[in-house]
């Protein structure tokens, strides 16, 4: 029997985290959007070869399924799929009326989504799985009101609805980074009282159903340096100046002072993970600096490679420090190369932004064994 073959739409795309990754299991993208001029140039430049038909134009030179402005995408223009994939804002809801459904999310990102699936339902073809992410403060967003609405919303349009807080660092790249999670199933097609999130990756790649306390010792093993690329290829723009590096110690300082826990963090190549990268990553660097004082030289920031490989993106580079690194689960051939084709600022800030791709990658697998092919 040939293997079915499902159809996702890549809401609030950025450079395509979701598309790699449902990509990884066989999905197929069908209609995307994302508005930021820079990140349209990436995820054409490496999406175009697999999913050719996305970027088709009219006559006019418009972009037929490439959508810049969600908020202008009307829904009978796009095609029927399986899954809506989207890594939506957080924005607050008008919950004055407080029916807690679809109507109070007029106004927000988040209703282009419900809108969409809305349309399908109503035309015969609704969306089997909804795959959502976002910050983990939209739990606790406005008292938890906003994600009671938008869990509300869901339900109301037929949906079983689960959702998690899944943190990068257990599958299996060295970054500290915690985000929410939302998977609903269309009631009516897909019977089943709950998806079972994966907590992390096993060191035989097994998934990681139970979250206990002992989760970090059980998790495939991770160092900063799996990242690194060969410390013979660094170019010294990478380590900060005498100034910069100043300016930062000065601030912590301050900061401890006036008892803010900020300022610049410090990792070797041993420490086990960093902290999670951020879009302005390029300002600065100073959430994830290298220490190099053994060399006698001020920490360093990461490259462009090494933070889109921190999000689990195979980019290939100048190589790598440890070169056993190029094979593990992440960055083997069996996943799709990325290539950085804007500006240093820009690939920082778009990696900044981007989902770590080892959590959705898992997240599809088990989208499409628990619910798909129930």
């Amino acid at each position: 029997m040939a293997k079915k073959i499902y159809k996702f739409i890549d809401l609030f795309a950025g450079i395509g985290g979701f598309h790699t990754a449902m990509h990884h299991v066989g999905a197929r993208c069908v209609f995307a959007s994302e508005w930021d001029k820079y990140a349209r140039i990436s995820y054409e430049e490496n999406y175009k070869d697999i999913e050719p038909k996305l970027f088709e134009k009219d006559s006019d030179g418009n972009y037929k399924y490439f959508n810049g402005d969600i908020t202008e995408a009307d829904p009978k223009d796009i095609p029927n799929f399986d899954i809506c994939c989207g890594g939506f804002p957080c924005q607050p809801f008008s919950i004055a009326g407080l029916r807690r459904g679809f109507e109070d999310t007029r106004g927000t990102l988040f209703f282009n989504i419900a809108n969409i699936v809305k349309y399908k339902i109503e035309h015969g073809y609704p969306p089997k799985v909804l795959f959502l992410e976002n910050v983990r403060g939209l739990k606790s967003h406005d008292k938890g009101n906003t994600l009671k609405v938008i869990l509300a919303t869901l339900e109301e349009l037929g949906y079983g609805v689960s959702y998690a807080i899944l943190n990068a660092r257990f599958f299996g790249v060295p970054q500290n980074r915690e985000r929410l999670f939302i998977i609903a199933w269309y009631k009516k097609l897909i019977d089943v009282q709950e998806f079972r999130f994966p907590y992390g990756i096993a060191p035989d790649g097994s998934t990681i159903y139970d979250k206990t306390k002992d989760l970090a010792d059980r998790v495939i093993k991770t160092k900063v340096s799996d990242i690194f690329e060969p410390e013979e290829t660094m170019d010294p723009y990478y380590t900060i100046s005498d100034r910069m590096w100043e300016g930062h110690q000065k601030r912590k300082e301050r900061n401890k002072a006036n008892g803010k826990g900020f300022g610049y963090s410090l990792f070797n190549s041993d420490s086990v993970y960093c902290s999670t990268i951020s879009a302005r990553y390029w300002k600065d660097g100073s959430e994830i600096l290298i220490d190099q004082s053994s060399k006698g030289l001020n920490p360093r920031r990461l490259t462009p490679v090494e933070a889109g490989r921190l999000q689990g993106y195979r980019i290939l580079g100048n190589g790598w420090e440890h070169p056993e690194c190029a094979n593990n689960d992440n960055y083997n051939k069996n996943n799709k190369e990325f290539r950085i084709v804007v500006s240093r600022k820009e690939a920082y800030h778009q990696f900044g932004n981007s989902v770590a791709v080892p959590v959705i990658k898992r997240l599809s697998q088990e989208i499409v064994e628990q619910l798909l092919n129930h």
